[in-house]
């Protein structure tokens, strides 16, 4: 690997003021999940009883809860980034230069500041996101597909699975290109985006190698974290008649997502960023590479594009970018 658990851990300490802003945010997320789940499954299970199958109206409303639940929450989404990833990216970013941070609220204040330094509106800082989003996913299917290193007949299943591991491992690298953002304090984030999506396309095998090893752990601690709640989840579960079953299997998930989302991923998302400035010191993006991208992704055209209108709205073209990485 390209990192070591030492140096990650070492920035989760550091950032514990953010980590416990993170668990609080995920935490009533995942609490309003487990409420409004059970209630309409309790409200499902109570109108299913004036007739033959309250079993199934209580599943019903318990997905009908859940599924509320997860459209609000994907509303909010581009909130979800804008305060709470990107300023944990902002403030592992300054530690990694070795600068001093605030301690307890006063390091979320901070990092929300940096965020709006160089997002003012949350609104660049995801569409930004989605556009790299859109580019990994392309670039994947171009180049990274597992078929082209297991050229087998007869193993459709294997590639399959195995595909699916390697986009499952390269879940955080948008959000590790959001902190080379931070890290170059680029003027035009756009061409920042472009620049980090090319270092990542030239260096895409050693990427490779640590995020396929990062990914099975974190799934497979987020599988001990389901094993170990759904005991405890069952168990009160049972208190309420008709939420049993099905809508225990939804509620253990989502304590388990809460858990990935506030504590486990941070230490993923933290040691794909070390491989990332580890392996692209001192690199320049590659032509050929820049010429793939925009080959493979009309995204990445898209990002080309929008850096160049930055450029010309702002009258920065031709401005060198500040780095703080000297």
């Amino acid at each position: 690997m390209d990192f070591k658990f030492g140096d990650v851990l070492n920035l989760m300490m550091k950032t514990l003021p953010f980590l416990v802003f993170r668990f609080i945010i995920y935490f009533c997320i995942t609490l309003v999940y487990a409420i409004v789940t059970g209630a309409g499954a309790g409200i499902g299970y109570l109108i299913g009883k004036a007739g033959s199958d309250p079993s199934g109206y209580s599943a019903i409303g318990g997905l009908i809860g859940f599924g509320a639940v997860s459209m609000i929450i994907y509303f909010f989404r581009e909130y979800l980034l804008y305060l709470v990833k990107a300023g944990h990216i902002a403030v592992l970013v300054e530690l990694l230069d070795a600068r001093d941070l605030p301690g307890g609220k006063s390091q979320i204040d901070y990092a929300q500041k940096m965020v709006r330094e160089r997002f003012a509106e949350s609104s660049v800082l995801f569409g930004i996101d989605q556009l790299i989003k859109g580019v990994l996913r392309a670039f994947n299917r171009t180049v990274l597909t597992i078929a082209h290193f297991l050229p087998i007949p007869g193993f459709q299943g294997v590639i399959k699975l195995a595909n699916s591991i390697i986009n499952l491992s390269l879940t955080y690298l948008d959000e590790v290109i959001l902190a080379y953002n931070f890290r170059t304090r680029a003027q035009n984030p756009w061409k920042s985006g472009q620049t980090a999506l090319t270092l990542y396309a030239q260096n895409y095998k050693a990427f490779l190698k640590n995020a396929v090893y990062l990914a099975l752990m974190i799934w497979g601690l987020t599988a001990l974290v389901f094993i170990l709640i759904i005991g405890p989840v069952a168990a009160l579960a049972a208190l309420v008649p008709g939420i049993a079953g099905p809508v225990t299997i939804v509620i253990a998930i989502v304590f388990a997502w809460g858990v990935k989302q506030a504590v486990i991923e941070p230490v993923g998302m933290t040691a794909l960023m070390l491989v990332f400035f580890k392996v692209t010191e001192g690199q320049v993006p590659n032509p050929e590479w820049d010429a793939k991208l925009d080959k493979a992704s009309r995204k990445f055209s898209q990002i080309k594009s929008k850096a160049l209108d930055w450029d010309r709205n702002r009258g920065t073209a031709g401005q060198p970018v500040e780095s703080t990485t000297d």
